[in-house]
Formats: structure tokens, sequence, C-alpha cells
């Protein structure tokens, strides 16, 4: 099948669905965006749409923090650890809001992406969606930015070469904002693929992500950013990750696929300059299934990132966990 010409279409899949009350327990104030408002609005939505019914729950354990160290540094990990058992109300800087439950939350995040790659390289699952909190895709190796804590989908990455033995792994991100931790992590890694588009750094949070930041050493051409400059919307989007994300990934050929899937690039949401549609993110969507039919068998994981509009964020999230469901084509 050509991933670039077609459109894909797919039997129904065993899709599974990662959530846990437990998620709302981070609590980050009463004007934060990264609020628990957000799993709520998607919970509720699931269930009235009777999209529930048709996944597989699965209930998120507490990661293993060999798991955690495997990207994070120890002593950054009981930094995060003190911080929440004092009972201060940030980490480092006012945009990472914390409790005290917290740390063991981000566990618990950790433990559902770890738990859906399980799934699905068990094969009880086809591909996953994981409705955590907090996000991870701004975590450095020993800092938290930008909501995040531990990064999810790199300790993902990890796992699913140190537990299952996967030489090839792409990350896909698809937030608004460009994931600086994840890059960062794999600059020098050439056995992971990191592919970000998201709005033009001169404009947006964190001011990374330009054209020229490709790897470095032995990972150099192994990281590809493809930035939209504000005002621009899914004309660019589709122009840009058929320009950049699909040669990378036929050249790269991953045997399994996470997606940093950030709904905060629609035109809708403020924390976006850009003009993404609903049509253009089930543009997205689409591509990323067929990338994932092709090269991985169906291998996929998706961790929610960004989406704080809490009216539009529950029908996004919905149709993209459609698509991996097999039960919407673009």
């Amino acid at each position: 099948m050509d991933v670039v010409n077609s459109t894909w279409e797919g039997l129904m899949k065993k899709t599974g669905f990662i959530y846990d009350d437990r998620y709302l327990l981070h609590d980050t104030g009463g004007y934060h965006p990264e609020s628990p408002e957000r799993l709520k609005a998607i919970h509720s939505r699931l269930v009235e749409t009777g999209l529930l019914e048709k996944l597989i729950l699965l209930e998120p354990q507490r990661a293993n923090q060999r798991w955690i160290e495997a990207v994070h540094n120890i002593h950054y990990i009981m930094k995060f650890e003190e911080t929440c058992m004092y009972g201060l109300t940030e980490f480092d800087h006012p945009d990472n809001a914390v409790c005290r439950d917290s740390y063991e939350i981000a566990f618990l995040a950790v433990g559902g992406v770890l738990k859906a790659i399980d799934g699905v390289m068990k094969g009880e699952l086809d591909n996953a969606f994981c409705a955590v909190r907090p996000p991870g895709h701004h975590a450095e190796v020993d800092k938290p930015m930008g909501f995040c804590y531990f990064n999810n989908v790199a300790i993902g990455a990890r796992y699913l070469q140190q537990e299952y033995g996967l030489e090839r792994v792409a990350i896909i991100d698809f937030d608004v904002h460009h994931g600086n931790g994840t890059q960062h992590i794999f600059d020098h890694d050439p056995t992971v693929l990191y592919y970000s588009i998201h709005e033009h750094p001169s404009f947006a949070y964190p001011g990374t992500g330009r054209e020229f930041e490709v790897g470095i050493g032995e990972g150099d051409g192994f990281t590809s950013n493809s930035p939209v400059l504000p005002g621009k919307g899914d004309e660019e989007y589709q122009r840009l990750i058929m320009q950049d994300l699909v040669p990378a990934i036929k050249k790269f050929k991953p045997e399994f696929i996470i997606l940093s899937a950030g709904f905060d690039a629609h035109e809708s949401d403020l924390m976006s300059g850009t003009n993404l549609t609903t049509y253009g993110y089930d543009f997205v969507s689409d591509v990323m299934m067929n990338l994932v039919n092709k090269f991985t068998d169906g291998k996929v994981v998706s961790v929610l990132e960004g989406g704080y509009n809490l009216e539009v964020l529950p029908e996004l999230v919905e149709n993209h966990i459609k698509m991996l469901a097999g039960l919407r084509s673009f």
C-alpha cells in the first residue's frame, strides 16, 4: 500500500484504552491549563458515545523505578519525590504545578504506557491509546518543563528496546509544542527516530525544534522537525508531513511507533497559533495509521500530551481513537 496516495481503512482492531481515576489526583490548582478536567472530559465523551464499550480497558500499574532511571537522572527523580513530599506546589518553575500525589501519579502515567506496550507486544492488543497525565514530552533527563515531569514516550521507547529487544523505535510528535525533552534524550541515538511537527519555535514554547536540529554524532539524521508558522493550517501540515515525515519513516523502517498525541494545534485551542482543523487532525491520524500498518504491522501506542480546549479535545481524541480502532476512515 502506498502511504502517500492511499486512504487507510481497516477492520475493527483490538484497541486498548489506558485510564484511571487516580490520574485526577495530580492537582495543578484552579487555573492551570493541564487540569484533571481534561481527562474527565475525554472519559465522559467516550462513555456518552458508546466508544468506550468497544475498547479494551486496561488498569495501569505503578512503573518500576528502573524504567524511569533508563531515561532520567536518579538525583532528579529524588528531587521530584522530595518536592511532592514537602507539599510544595511547584517544581522548579510555576508552570510545573504539583501536589503531594504528583510524584506517584507520574509513576502511574509511565506505568500506563508500559502496560499498553506490553499488551501490543504480547499480541493481546493491536494498538492502544493512553489517556494519562501528567504529560511528558517536555521533560528532560534532569529537568521538568512545560507541565511534564517524566518523559512517558521516551521511557516507553527504552522499555521496548531493553525489555523486548527492538532495534528501531520511532516517536512521532504532533503536539503544537516541540517535544524538546524527547529530542534531547535521543539526540545522539540512531536507534530512535524522533519526528515532530509543531508551531515554529520563534513564536511558541519551548523555543526549540528548528529544521536544522537533526541529531548529533551517531544520531545525526535521526531527528526531523517540521516547524509550522503561525496562521498556517491543514495544507501546511499535509505538505510538511508528506515532505518530511513519510520519507523519514520509509528510510528508518521502525519496528514500533509511539505517538506523542497533542491536540493543542487545533484552531480553537488558545495554546496554538496554528489553524489545524478537526479535518486536519483526521488527516494526521490517517497518515499515522498508514505508516503503522505499512512498517510496524500495526504496532502503535498513542500517548496523550497537550490539548486544552475542553469542548473540542474530547471530539479530537474520540476521532483519533476511532482511527486506531478501525472505526473511522479519512
